[in-house]
């Protein structure tokens, strides 16, 4: 059946190998797309777009940019989004379609191949035998300093610390107290960003490209620890071992960052925006980072 909604993931070259003896589909054969569907290939012009027929209750352009709002059925559609991506990009190159890209059966996918063949094409080209690794690093905030104790207090005089006696912290020392930890911290602050300079020109050089992404929000990472380099790097599959290495030693040399490495994935940070717009594709909003159904 071609008719209905369909969810694309990925484009893949057409090797013109049997369906069932893609590789790509070989790879997913265990692995059910955002509705729980087989995921198919559909070809075209040379290129195969992995996609699974999805629910008009769900997918169709009103209900999906209803169910958009819902954030935990936002991540788990994303989640699935880049598990499929990612277990295709594991062996082969793949050029990952934007999340929620939703097309009215396989003619709409046809069409979203032609539009986009020449795109598609440059990308695979470019970007084959490569992989995308993630670093990032955080810099906890520095504990404040304990005050010093105060000394022992002489006979006949009242404790130290006690306002307006000699022994107590006039508001004068307590401010320049403040000031000098401040200070500290601002030392301390330019300390890891020096090391995110390192670590990010380091590991420029050893990648085909790198970019550099916004400072994750804490508050939808779910870490505390302050942000100072959010990069992603576009390395050959066979000098990811190296590339890893290399990560390790300069978490190592840079105590006050913690670095933090992910991948190998699909090169998601290094693919054109899709050009929905030539394909009739209807676009939710840029927050969610989705596309609504083909009209």
């Amino acid at each position: 059946m071609t008719e209905g909604l369909r969810y694309a993931y990925a484009v893949v070259r057409d090797t013109a190998a049997p369906q069932a003896a893609l590789d790509a589909l070989t790879a997913l054969e265990d692995v059910p797309g955002v509705a729980g569907e087989p995921v198919v290939a559909v070809r075209h012009q040379g290129l195969a777009v992995l996609a699974g027929a999805v629910p008009a209750e769900d997918f169709d352009e009103g209900p999906l940019r209803e169910r958009l709002e819902d954030m935990a059925w936002l991540e788990k559609v994303a989640r699935t989004h880049q598990r499929v991506v990612d277990t295709v990009g594991a062996e082969s190159c793949v050029i990952p379609v934007r999340l929620a890209t939703v097309c009215q059966g396989e003619e709409g996918l046809r069409r979203m191949l032609a539009t986009g063949r020449e795109r598609f094409a440059s990308a695979l080209d470019r970007l084959e035998g490569r992989v995308e690794w993630g670093v990032k690093a955080y810099a906890a905030t520095p504990a404040p300093p304990e005050p010093p104790a105060p000394e022992p207090p002489a006979p006949n005089r009242p404790p130290a610390g006690t306002p307006n006696t000699p022994g107590g912290m006039s508001g004068r020392d307590y401010l320049r107290r403040r000031k000098a930890q401040r200070q500290a911290a601002e030392r301390r602050w330019g300390d890891t960003e020096e090391g995110a300079r390192l670590v990010h020109d380091t590991l420029s050089g050893l990648a085909e490209r790198a970019r550099l992404h916004p400072p994750q929000d804490p508050r939808l990472s779910g870490v505390s620890d302050r942000n100072v380099l959010n990069a992603a790097y576009l390395v050959r599959r066979e000098d990811s071992a190296a590339f890893a290495e290399r990560v390790g030693e300069l978490a190592e040399r840079t105590a006050a960052l913690r670095v933090e490495l992910t991948g190998p994935w699909a090169p998601y940070s290094f693919t054109a925006p899709d050009e929905n717009a030539a394909t009739g594709e209807h676009t939710a909003p840029d927050r969610a980072e989705s596309a609504g159904a083909e009209g």
